[in-house]
């Protein structure tokens, strides 16, 4: 699920010297043990993520030092910041973590060179007042500079920006780094065009900003809609979005790597599931949702989901259910459906 060390902390790993100094908050693009070769060579750090399948995946490797949210509680002696692959959510990142430092502490951002984290010198002007490059290898980049003074604590809703959805007059809020920020992306539109009245239990699964919930519970208020994704900035958005329009009295909101926090049976499964983590092509969570569920359906029960058309997916779902249907396709995407019999 995650690898050993990516090439970015292959290149940090040259820099222990400098990193293990003091003990570090570490937050962002986190994809490997990275934490446990910080602690091997200095103060064990402190580690804060928004993917909640990465903090259960150190809780698990006996890591303890490490949060989960959309907010970090517990500070560190510095900062390393892993670049996110989106730029608003590294400035989220350091606007949320800064404020638990103290003035002259050392800020690292690190990063893939094609991932942004050259952008590092224009993130940390407003906190410092100089920035270094300490090393660059593997294709990737370390930077350093020190805060000059404690920012004020950030809140969360000054990061939340509004779109409308004229043609079903909703309101979708949306967080940095969250999926369909800005607009309904064609993926979801395409989906929701071929989903008829439902009735009972309905999963989305990797409901980004809510946009699928929210369309489907202004069509039906009365469904009994549960919302799922890894990202505890996605969960939030949902959360904003439901409440906005007023569609959140009978829906739940939690953190699920993908369905292994789910429990009953659904009627429904909707899904536009990613397949990016970071910058890499990663079709895991898919894969495991296309494998079990069946388990999470009802008799008569169906998994509708949109993807990019090159996707090996149909293959998958008829492995596991014995068929698939394409309900719909343009250009870039198809709607697959299966039934449980």
């Amino acid at each position: 699920m995650f690898e050993a060390l990516t090439t970015v902390s292959q290149m940090l790993a040259r820099n222990l010297d400098i990193l293990s100094q003091q003990p570090l908050l570490v937050c962002g693009q986190l994809e490997d043990n990275l934490p446990a070769m910080l602690a091997e060579a200095g103060p064990a750090p402190q580690v804060f993520t928004t993917d909640f399948r990465y903090f259960q995946w150190q809780q698990q490797g006996g890591f303890t030092q490490v949060e989960f949210g959309t907010q970090p509680n517990q500070g560190a002696a510095g900062l390393l910041l892993l670049m996110p692959k989106a730029k608003a959510e590294a400035e989220y990142l350091l606007a949320a973590c800064l404020p638990l430092l103290s003035a002259g502490a050392p800020i690292f951002i690190a990063g893939d060179n094609k991932g942004g984290v050259k952008s590092a010198p224009k993130l940390l002007a407003p906190y410092s007042e100089q920035v270094d490059k300490l090393d660059s290898a593997r294709r990737a980049s370390l930077y350093r500079a020190e805060l000059a003074q404690v920012p004020k604590p950030q809140v969360l809703t000054d990061w939340i920006k509004s779109y409308p959805l004229v043609d079903s007059e909703l309101i979708i809020k949306t967080l940095p780094g969250v999926f369909s920020a800005g607009h309904l992306d064609s993926g979801s539109r395409l989906l929701l065009e071929q989903l008829g009245p439902l009735q009972g239990r309905v999963l989305d699964f990797g409901c980004g900003a809510g946009v699928i919930a929210a369309n489907l519970l202004k069509r039906q208020p009365e469904l009994l809609m549960e919302c799922i994704d890894i990202n505890a900035l996605a969960l939030e958005a949902t959360r904003q979005t439901l409440a906005a329009n007023q569609l959140d009295a009978q829906t739940k909101v939690y953190a699920s790597d993908s369905l292994r926090q789910v429990s009953g049976q659904f009627n429904h499964i909707v899904a536009n599931p990613p397949f990016h983590a970071g910058l890499k092509t990663f079709y895991h969570t898919t894969e495991h949702l296309l494998a079990e569920a069946k388990k999470y359906l009802l008799p008569g029960g169906s998994l509708t989901l949109v993807a990019n058309s090159f996707l090996p997916y149909p293959e998958l779902i008829e492995k596991s259910f014995g068929h698939c249907h394409t309900l719909a396709a343009n250009s870039k995407f198809k709607v697959y459906q299966a039934r449980l019999s």
